[in-house]
C-alpha cells in the first residue's frame, strides 16, 4: 500500500523553507486553527513552540536542499476538523504573524486544502 502525504509544499514554499533554514537552522511549522493568525501555519526554529497533547505531528516535510525534515504540527481541534482533507502548504504576498518567520519578508504561509483522495 501507498502512503499519501498528509502535507505538501508548493514550490513556493519549498523555495522559502530552504531560505529560512539557511538563516535560522533546523524549522518546524505549527497550526493552532485559532482566529486570525492562528489560522495561518506558523514556521519557527525547531522547538521553540512547545507542542504537547493538544497537538498532532501530521507529517515531516522532505525538502529538497534541507537536511532534516521539517515537522508540521497541528492542534488535535483542528486535526479533527481537517483530517478528511490533504493539506497544501502555499506561499503568498501579504504580512503574516510577527512570530513565524517569514513575516519580515512581507510573505506569509497559507494552506490550501483538498478533499483527501483528490
Amino acid at each position: 500500500m501507498t502512503r499519501t502525504s498528509r502535507v505538501e509544499l508548493t514550490p513556493a514554499a519549498a523555495g522559502l523553507l530552504r531560505r529560512l533554514r539557511e538563516v535560522h537552522g533546523p524549522l518546524m511549522f505549527h497550526q493552532s486553527g485559532g482566529c486570525c493568525d492562528g489560522s495561518a501555519p506558523m514556521c519557527y526554529p525547531a522547538g521553540e513552540f512547545r507542542t504537547g497533547d493538544a497537538d498532532v505531528l501530521l507529517e515531516s516535510l522532505l525538502v529538497d536542499g534541507v537536511a532534516e525534515p521539517v515537522p508540521f504540527w497541528m492542534s488535535r481541534a483542528q486535526y479533527e476538523v481537517w483530517s478528511h482533507t490533504r493539506l497544501v502548504v502555499d506561499v503568498v504576498p501579504g504580512r503574516g504573524s510577527g512570530f513565524s518567520l517569514e513575516a519580515p519578508d512581507g510573505v506569509r504561509f497559507l494552506i490550501r486544502s483538498r478533499i483527501a483522495g483528490s
